[in-house]
């Protein structure tokens, strides 16, 4: 299965200098970063990866992002691996530091305090899955197909499965690692790899309305959330309601539980304390 439909404003092919990944915040505090080598389908070359995590990295520490949104230029979302690239440099000390590169970089999504929405078209394949995976929320177009494909080269993709193991049930991650067959977006979302689709002319629109109602939210609320979401996930069962339950306690002393208690009460819509 291929797919090759792109979205109006993703079809032009960037110029060589441009930059691999282009930043845009918006007036509601989504930022959007856009892999930008859509010549080769925005393969994760070490520029993109670095970027990609400088990106990260700065918007965790800025209090005016309140949600981060991940797509693409081009026809796909994102075909994996830079294979050219690392194919230059036959060397497994290379291979070790790229890919604890890509690893350090998936786990800062996890890491950071807002949330982060991939938006797919097209393809997104082995470490261009891991990407999805990774990622807190996912929107995906009708088009949009997803592999973890390595199997089909010789090389299993060991790193793209511990994301794409916690995100969906494992049997349908082993399917997807052992065979390298691609999945529809419609399936995608029937196991969880994806939280919905659309038609691809009005991608931008559903994944925009998704962030701009998580963006919403109170920033303290969701900050709070994320963490406390990834941390229990790794508790035994006790453990986790134990942590959840101060984590909450704590919560409740907040201004903006105060304030959205109030509103409740009082029928009224709620004003944060950050806008």
């Amino acid at each position: 299965m291929t797919a090759t439909t792109a979205t109006p404003a993703d079809t032009h092919p960037a110029a060589p200098n441009e930059p691999v990944l282009l930043p845009e915040l918006s007036d509601t505090g989504v930022l959007t970063l856009t892999l930008n080598r859509p010549q080769v389908f925005n393969a994760l070359s070490e520029d993109l990866l670095d970027a990609l995590k400088s990106a990260l990295e700065a918007a965790a520490k800025d209090s005016a992002v309140r949600v981060v949104v991940i797509r693409a230029a081009g026809r796909a979302f994102c075909a994996g691996h830079d294979l050219k690239e690392m194919r230059a440099q036959p060397d497994r000390a290379y291979y070790s530091e790229l890919f604890d590169r890509c690893s350090a970089m998936m786990q800062m999504i996890a890491a950071m305090p807002q949330p982060v929405i991939a938006q797919v078209h097209g393809i997104a394949a082995a470490a261009g899955c891991q990407l999805v995976a990774a990622c807190d929320l996912a929107v995906a177009g009708d088009s949009a197909v997803f592999a973890t494909n390595g199997i089909d080269n010789g090389l299993f993709c060991s790193t793209p499965s511990v994301a794409l193991s916690r995100a969906v049930a494992r049997k349908h991650a082993f399917e997807m690692l052992f065979t390298g067959d691609f999945i529809s977006a419609g399936r995608a979302a029937e196991i969880g790899l994806v939280n919905r689709t659309a038609p691809d002319n009005r991608l931008d629109e559903a994944t925009r309305d998704l962030a701009d109602r998580i963006a919403a939210q109170s920033t303290v609320t969701t900050r709070s959330g994320k963490n406390m979401f990834y941390r229990q996930l790794g508790l035994e069962l006790e453990d986790a309601y134990d942590f959840a339950a101060r984590n909450m306690a704590c919560d409740m002393m907040s201004e903006d539980a105060a304030e959205g208690i109030d509103a409740f009460l009082e029928k009224r819509a709620p004003v944060w304390r950050d806008r």
